[in-house]
């Protein structure tokens, strides 16, 4: 099973509390998913009439699709239950807080999903200090082998 994580989402953000959402597809959409072929740059999620949308998410066009193959950067809306997205329009609505995507993956039944983050972003400071942590992990791995 493919994961296409968003690296860059941890680097910019904290991510304070995680959602599990559906996504609405078409049929070469998934073939390209599972694929591994998908970009996060400059995607993010907006709430439109109730409903929460996903904006900039690059799946790529499928190789072998024919006419129907579908526009590359579209936007997908995201299913969750009413109280999820009630819950998180109420935390948007907070001061610099944003909606991540963080992660697609497919589930145990074979339905795309992505992973959504609330997210704080991060000043400059503290994402020197997230690269100093990964650097001393790093050395610390090193040592133990």
């Amino acid at each position: 099973m493919t994961e296409i994580r968003n690296r860059q989402a941890f680097y910019d953000y904290f991510i304070d509390d995680k959602y599990d959402a559906g996504m609405v597809l078409t049929g070469t959409e998934v073939k390209s998913l599972r694929a591994g072929r998908a970009s996060f740059n400059d995607s993010y999620c907006y709430f439109h009439r109730g409903e929460l949308w996903i904006k900039s998410l690059h799946i790529a066009e499928y190789s072998h699709g024919t006419s129907a193959n579908h526009e590359p950067t579209r936007d997908r809306k995201l299913l969750l239950n009413k109280k999820e997205l009630r819950k998180i329009e109420a935390k948007i609505k907070e001061k610099g807080i944003t909606v991540v995507p963080l992660r697609i993956f497919f589930s145990d039944k074979g339905l795309a999903k992505i992973e959504l983050g609330l997210g704080k972003g991060k000043k400059l400071y503290d994402k020197r200090e997230t690269i100093k942590q990964r650097d001393t992990m790093r050395e610390m791995k090193k040592y133990i082998k």
